[in-house]
Order: C-alpha cells, then sequence, then structure tokens
C-alpha cells in the first residue's frame, strides 16, 4: 500500500515508515513565529536551558502589529529583539518586511519535503510549495527552540481535485470560499488536504498561497499542493538551499476524494459571522458597506493588487466606503510601486498601508465601528476578528471587494468589467 505525501514526509522525519493515525517526533526544519514571540521567550525562559537547540531552525518575522501601536507592543518588540540577539538567531525580520506568510517563501524558507511549524494558524500556506506546514501553540513553539522536536499527529488526507478552468471574473478565492461553504469549516479536522486534478497546473502560485492559507479555515492540519516546474522555476529564483520534491504514491489511500469542477463556479462571499456561511455574490448583492479591505496573507499579492487595479483604473471609489490596501510584503509593495499598481489604487481613492497584517487582525489599523460592514480579502470573518464585535465582516475576492468599493455596496465584479 503506497503512502500519502504527509505520511512520506513524516516517515522520513521520523526515520521508519509511519502510517496516518500515527503520533511522531520529528525535528522541524523551520519553526515560525511572529510578535507572539515575546510570549513564546516567556515559556522559553520557565523550560529552564538557556540556550535555543538549533538557532538555523527558528525564524522570527514582525508583521502584526507593526509599528508597535502602543507601549505594551512597542515593549513586546524590543523584548524579541533583545532575544534574537542574545540567542545569536540569524533568521529575524524586523517590521519592514511584511507578513510573515508572504515574506517566508519570499526568503527561500518554504521549500519541498520541508517541514515547516509555526505559531500561527496559517502556517499551512507554505503547502502551496509542496511543504508539510502546519499550525501549532506558543508553548509547542517554545519547545521545539529549547530541544529541536516535536510530536506531530500523521493525518489522514482529503483529496480535492479541480477540474476545468475559472470562469471570467472568478479565482481561487471563490474556489476555496465555495469548498468551505459546501464542505463546513470542520470537514477536514486534523487532515491533510492534497490540492490536485488536472486543472492545478494552471493556479498560478498566488493562487496556490490562497487555498493553501485557507486550508486551515477547513480545519486542516496542512494544506499542499505537489511542486511542478512553475513552483521549482519561482523557488530557484529566491534559494540556494536543497529540496526534495515529494508526492503521494499512486495507490495512496485517501479519506475521500472530492471533485470540484471551476466551470460552474460564480463569485463567492462569506457571510458573517462564520467563514462556512457561504452564498453567492448575487444573492447578498447591494448589501450597504462602509469599508473595504484588499490584501493581507490570503490575498495580498502582486496578482491580487493588480486584479484589483484592473477593475479601479480610471475610477473612483464610492465616497463613504473607506478601501484599504494593505500589500502581503515590502517585495510585493515595491514590485506594485514600480508596476504602476500602486499609483492607479492610489489614485482611485484607495489608502495604501504599511505591510503587515494590520486590520486583518482587529489589533490597529482600519478597526470597524459598531454597526459598520466590510468586505474584505481575508481569511477570517468571526465576531471582533477586525475590532469591533457590533461589526459584520464578509470575505471575497479581490475582484469583489473592488467591485464593492465602487459601488459603495456589495457587488458581483463580472458586472464592472
Amino acid at each position: 500500500m503506497g503512502q500519502t505525501f504527509s505520511e512520506k514526509i513524516l516517515s522520513k522525519k521520523a526515520g521508519r515508515t509511519v502510517r496516518a493515525g500515527e503520533v511522531v517526533t520529528v525535528s522541524p526544519d523551520y519553526c515560525l513565529s511572529h510578535d507572539n514571540s515575546a510570549a513564546i521567550i516567556g515559556e522559553f525562559k520557565k523550560i529552564g536551558v538557556s540556550r535555543v537547540k538549533n538557532p538555523d531552525s527558528v525564524v522570527i518575522i514582525l508583521d502584526h502589529i507593526v509599528p508597535a501601536a502602543d507601549e505594551k507592543y512597542a515593549q513586546n518588540h524590543k523584548t524579541i529583539r533583545e532575544f534574537v540577539r542574545e540567542q545569536n538567531l540569524p533568521h529575524f525580520f524586523d517590521i519592514e518586511n511584511g507578513v510573515c506568510h508572504q515574506v517566508l517563501p519570499e526568503e527561500g524558507f518554504a521549500l519541498p519535503g520541508k517541514v515547516i511549524v509555526g505559531s500561527d494558524s496559517h502556517t499551512t500556506t507554505y503547502g502551496a510549495f509542496g511543504a508539510f506546514s502546519a499550525g501549532i501553540g506558543r508553548t509547542e513553539a517554545a519547545s521545539i527552540w529549547a530541544t529541536g522536536e516535536i510530536w506531530l499527529r500523521v493525518p489522514e488526507t482529503l483529496k480535492v481535485e479541480f477540474h476545468c478552468l475559472f470562469p471570467e471574473g472568478v479565482f481561487a478565492k471563490d474556489a476555496v470560499l465555495k469548498l468551505i461553504g459546501d464542505h463546513g469549516a470542520d470537514r477536514a479536522n486534523y487532515e491533510a488536504i492534497e490540492f490536485a486534478g488536472p486543472s492545478t497546473g494552471e493556479f498560478s502560485l498566488s493562487s496556490r498561497m490562497t487555498l493553501a492559507n485557507m486550508a486551515a479555515e477547513m480545519g486542516a492540519k496542512n494544506g499542499y499542493f505537489i511542486p511542478d516546474p512553475l513552483t521549482i522555476s519561482w523557488l530557484k529564483a529566491r534559494t540556494v538551499r536543497e529540496f526534495d520534491v515529494v508526492q503521494s504514491d499512486p495507490d495512496a489511500v485517501y479519506e475521500e476524494v472530492l471533485s470540484f469542477d471551476l466551470s460552474a463556479l460564480e463569485p463567492q462571499v462569506a457571510c458573517p459571522h462564520t467563514v462556512d456561511n457561504v452564498k453567492p455574490v448575487t444573492a447578498v448583492a447591494g448589501t450597504p458597506v462602509q469599508q473595504v479591505l484588499i490584501g493581507t496573507c490570503t490575498n495580498g499579492r502582486l496578482e491580487d493588487l493588480e486584479i484589483a487595479a484592473q477593475i479601479l483604473k480610471g475610477r473612483k471609489v464610492r465616497p463613504g466606503t473607506r478601501t484599504l490596501v494593505l500589500p502581503a510584503s515590502r517585495r510585493v509593495f515595491l514590485e506594485a510601486l514600480r508596476k504602476g499598481t500602486i499609483e492607479t489604487l492610489s489614485e482611485a481613492g484607495c489608502v495604501i498601508l504599511n505591510p503587515g497584517c494590520g486590520p486583518c487582525l482587529g489589533a490597529h489599523q482600519g478597526l470597524l465601528a459598531a454597526g459598520e460592514t466590510v468586505v474584505s480579502t481575508s481569511n477570517r470573518n468571526f465576531r471582533g476578528r477586525m475590532g469591533n464585535r457590533d461589526s459584520a465582516i464578509y470575505l471575497a475576492s479581490p475582484a469583489t471587494a473592488a467591485a464593492t468599493a465602487l459601488e459603495g455596496k456589495i457587488t458581483d465584479p463580472r458586472t464592472c468589467r
């Protein structure tokens, strides 16, 4: 009997053949953390060891509240910087770099066949590059710093096969929202999701990152694509580190195989207050909106900003509809700046924010007032996510978000092209 992608990678790390359901102890290739590193440092010191076991495996990227919004966050950042210097950690990225889930791949850490864990649930993003990547808790991260090891349960695998091509005005965000809406936010609890099928070769890397990112919203431990020439070419331009492409065996056993016809898809939105409360955009079109957010680790790449700019070019966002643009990283921002995309968005009336997590988590920047509604390209819409429990968050693609910004109400992007 063959092995799945996850079984193969964890077998190699465990030094023996393992199957879904087993618990294994492994040494991750990389352990990611961000602003929550301050809390992890506290847990690390409780363990009683003085030095990080494997400094080269630790990657810290400040992104959640950057620049620091108040004295507490400033002190946390200071604590992290001092710890990095004290431990001589080589992979530290300060506030100017952007969201961890964009920066880590750009810096050549998200590699095929690697085991990557991170103290952030959307660590699943790196599966877009063929890594086994999973979110963990802060205490687990501190333990990895101290021991270099973690135990993981080998996940069963749900396979999603994509067929046909996206219709005009429909994108990867629509596909993953539809998938979650049809099958539920708990459908893949502690499972791996293998995104496969004849259409995946047509997906851009940005689209793959969107799908892998939101695998977490189905409860998945990890979500991934098998690397192809597009992936390898992108990675080789960004790293000299070695990697091995891993793929499931032809006779691997899957928990279930789902078939997804992209040609039948239309723009989707996740309605308040759960990510699986998904409806076609036409079902909620006309809903007044006070704010639009385009960007984040889910849809803040150059491709996403260009999709929005194509709709907004030569037009103005609706007065009274604040439109925030959040590039996922400094590299994305600079590329969008050079190509004129930032200029187009700014001329349309958008507010350009510094790369980071900003309004997505509701800690600072673009918080909502009671009774306000936002259309966001981010990944979560539970109560209070953007700073106010009495507000409403709709999740959508960059195209739907841009069309909504133009009209001041939820709008089908196919009517604005």
